[in-house]
């Protein structure tokens, strides 16, 4: 498998558990922040429940749109998990068993190893499988997708393959402003600040009972010295006594 360069990702997380509120997501953070410093934005996330074709036909379109989609959840043994199958029908193939993760999973099993157990060795034909740093099992991807599983700790593990085997075309550089000062009396001269520098993403981030500070104001960019520029900025412009800190 050859390693993979790109700016932007999609994320398509799946589970009627997550819309019905029966289980709480946990694994969106952990992936915008594992592709942040590689240097890929993450751009569009979606949420979707366990249908097939509701499954398929977002996957065709963020497939097409983003040069990397990555899945979180449906790849279990149950009835509901369809993720693979939604893959392979979005690119018209047919899931098959993948002989290196039978293997794997038979071996983990032994005697108990059931045809359900071996559903979690099904990828879209023709899948990649990447390999784990440390020695974990691999990671079924196929062309563009990255299928991985919904359960967190284990969704945790496999970001350790995405970082071993993705990156962006360069890393993102990142300046927080804290600042004494609310939102609202911050809006001109966020607003004039965003004009004058086109090239850097700007957020700003009020806390409304954190005593240490009342807003944050961020500039992101690749370009380090137009990250500097912004800040450097919008510092200047701050009223006297309303900075505490850049970092």
């Amino acid at each position: 498998m050859q390693r993979v360069v790109a700016d932007r990702a999609a994320a398509l997380i799946v589970g009627n558990e997550l819309l019905s509120g029966k289980v709480a997501e946990a694994n969106l953070v952990e992936l915008a922040r594992t592709l942040r410093p590689l240097g890929i934005s993450l751009a569009r996330v979606s949420i979707l429940p366990d249908e097939l074709e509701v499954l398929t036909s977002e996957l065709e379109r963020l497939t097409r749109e983003y040069p990397l989609v990555f899945t979180s959840g449906g790849v279990g043994p149950t009835h509901d998990d369809i993720t693979i199958d939604a893959v392979a029908a979005a690119f018209g193939v047919a899931p098959v068993e993948d002989p290196t993760l039978a293997a794997l999973i038979r071996r983990a099993y032994g005697e108990r190893c059931t045809p359900a157990h071996l559903r979690m060795a099904l990828v879209p034909a023709g899948a990649e499988l990447a390999a784990s740093p440390d020695g974990a099992w691999p990671t079924p991807v196929f062309r563009n997708v990255w299928m991985l599983p919904g359960v967190p700790e284990v969704f945790r593990e496999k970001l350790g393959t995405v970082r071993a085997w993705v990156s962006g075309p360069s890393p993102f550089v990142s300046l927080a402003v804290y600042t004494k000062v609310d939102e609202p009396s911050l809006k001109v001269l966020i607003d004039a600040v965003v004009e004058r520098h086109p090239d850097v993403e700007v957020g700003s981030y009020p806390r409304w009972f954190e005593p240490s500070y009342k807003t944050k104001v961020t500039f992101d960019a690749r370009d380090r010295a137009a990250v500097e520029r912004a800040t450097r900025d919008f510092v200047e412009h701050l009223p006297d006594g309303a900075l505490l800190r850049v970092e």
